[in-house]
Formats: structure tokens, C-alpha cells, sequence
């Protein structure tokens, strides 16, 4: 049993450094864009802080989703936020699952970058519209009569900059149109979907984005409007930037190789493989011969290649 154990381990030690070594190769080259989606989160956040100072609370709108679906009520708001809690961890998780399983299609640093360029357009759209028109928070702490319903003037521009996390984050007011947890939940199921390789895990993915939508609705942190705005609105994001955006490689085609640093003997063996060894020594060895290459060689190297 302990040597089943032991070659087990050591098995999945090689699979971990082998995966090590191909993500680090690709944050090499694509650092940039995983730091600009980071610090764009940031901003994101500094934006939503700054329109709880411009909210004014009012009586909450009318709303069908309000009368149809029974209200959690103030102490029960917390179930929205596990539900959103639960997706967000899952899908890190699956990210990050080529470290440790055999069966793979996706690169980590490259999912990222992908789902970093979903959240950053979506968040500039979300930003426009919550500045655009100010809504009267339907949450709690957001209505007439609470203290947290409107912020005093800022001393001095740190304190916007601060956000006072995480109070400011989980008390936030007037960043309504669209909904921020249906865009992180949304992107990651579209993008799951696109890459999962489980049919069963992406009904059930679905199924959950469906239920935390009813359940923002139903503790009353968002008006349904917010969130059937975000359905749209992201689906049409992640559809049109991914067409724009380069295809992930497939794993399952070789693509891993690919991506490995190579040295010396091994550059000019792949560039022989792939067909990309200088044109003019072809050309020189053809002359020299005084015979043109065979079509079954040509055809074994587009292969290759693909």
C-alpha cells in the first residue's frame, strides 16, 4: 500500500513541476495583461466606492421581481453570497486544475488572461452605467433611515482611494446597473462552458448562476433589472471579445511541447519538424541535389505543423 502511495505521489510531483515550469513560461510572456486585470479590479473598486458618496436614498422602485419572489429578509442575505462564494472558489479551482490532473485542455495563465479581458470590458460598461443614472439602493442598509445610506463629503481624495475595505465593499450603495456578482458568475460559466470538459459540472454550473440570480433578487441587493441587464450584457461581451481574442491552444493536439523553452539542437530540430528552417538552405539543398523534395515528406511536415 505505501509504495502504491509513494509511486502515486511521486507521480503527481512530476505532473505539478512539469505544469510549473509551462506556466511560468507563459506568465513570462503574458505577466502584462494578468497585472493590468488585476489592478483594474482595484479601479473598479474605487469606482464603485465613489458613487455611494453621489447616492441619495429613496423609497425602493417598484419591481416584479420584489413582488414574485419571497423576500430572505436582513439576516438572511448572507445565502446570495455563499451561493457566489461557492461559484467564484470553484472556478479558481478549475483553473487550476492542469497542475494536478492528466486530463487538460486549458492552460492556467492563459485561462486568465481570457477571463481578465471579459471582466475588464464588462466593468467599464458597468462603470458608464451606475454613473449615468443613480438608482435608489434597494438593499438594507442603502433605504431612508439608515446610516450607511449616504456618505459624508470625503476629507481628502485617500479616503476614495482606500475604499474602506471591506466595509465600503460590502455596504456599498448606487452601483446598481449591472449587477458585479452576475458578471464574475457569468464569465465564469461561459467560460467554463467553453472549456470544461464535464457535460453533467456545466448544467450544474447553469443551474447556479440561475439560482444566485433569484437570490440577489430575492435578498433585495438588486433590483431585477440589474440583473437581467448583466445576462445580456455579458453574454454579448464574451461573445464578441472572444472572437476577437487569439484561440487557446488545444492541449490534447501537443500544444504543451509547444510552449516548452528550448535550446540549441532541439531550435533547429523543431523548426525542421514544423517547416520553418530557412528558405534559402532549402532552396541551396535543392539545387544541390538537382531534385525537388518528395510529396510525402512535404505532406508528414504540414501535419506536424498543425
Amino acid at each position: 500500500m505505501s509504495l502504491y502511495v509513494g509511486r502515486c505521489a511521486s507521480k503527481l510531483w512530476r505532473r505539478i513541476s512539469a505544469e510549473t515550469v509551462i506556466e511560468i513560461n507563459l506568465l513570462a510572456n503574458n505577466w502584462k495583461y494578468i497585472l493590468g486585470g488585476l489592478c483594474f479590479q482595484y479601479i473598479h473598486g474605487v469606482a464603485a466606492h465613489g458613487v455611494h458618496y453621489l447616492h441619495q436614498p429613496g423609497p425602493v422602485l417598484q419591481d416584479l421581481g420584489f413582488l414574485l419572489l419571497p423576500e430572505l429578509g436582513k439576516n438572511n442575505g448572507y445565502i446570495s453570497e455563499a451561493v457566489f462564494t461557492f461559484i467564484f472558489m470553484s472556478f479558481v479551482l478549475w483553473t487550476f486544475h492542469p497542475f494536478f490532473l492528466k486530463r487538460k485542455k486549458i492552460f492556467t495563465v492563459l485561462i486568465w488572461c481570457r477571463v481578465f479581458a471579459f471582466l475588464v470590458v464588462c466593468q467599464i460598461l458597468r462603470i458608464i452605467t451606475f454613473y449615468s443614472t443613480l438608482l435608489p439602493g434597494p438593499n438594507y442598509h442603502c433605504q431612508e433611515g439608515s446610516e450607511l445610506a449616504k456618505l459624508p463629503p470625503p476629507d481628502n481624495l485617500l479616503q476614495v482611494l482606500l475604499i474602506n475595505f471591506p466595509r465600503g465593499v460590502l455596504y456599498g450603495c448606487g452601483d446598481l446597473i449591472f449587477s458585479s456578482h452576475m458578471i464574475f458568475s457569468l464569465v465564469f460559466v461561459l467560460t467554463y462552458h467553453k472549456y470544461g470538459l464535464h457535460r453533467l459540472m456545466k448544467y450544474l454550473a447553469w443551474l447556479m448562476v440561475v439560482i444566485q440570480s433569484l437570490l440577489i433578487i430575492a435578498s433585495h441587493k438588486h433590483y431585477s433589472v440589474n440583473v437581467v441587464v448583466a445576462w445580456y450584457t455579458v453574454s454579448l461581451v464574451v461573445f464578441f471579445v472572444d472572437k476577437k481574442l487569439p484561440e487557446l491552444p488545444d492541449r490534447s493536439n501537443g500544444a504543451t511541447g509547444m510552449l516548452l523553452p528550448l535550446k540549441g539542437k532541439d531550435v533547429n530540430q523543431k523548426q525542421l519538424v514544423n517547416g520553418n528552417s530557412d528558405s534559402n538552405d532549402r532552396r541551396a539543398r535543392t539545387q544541390g541535389n538537382g531534385t525537388k523534395p518528395e510529396q510525402g515528406n512535404s505532406n508528414l511536415n504540414g501535419e506536424t505543423d498543425e
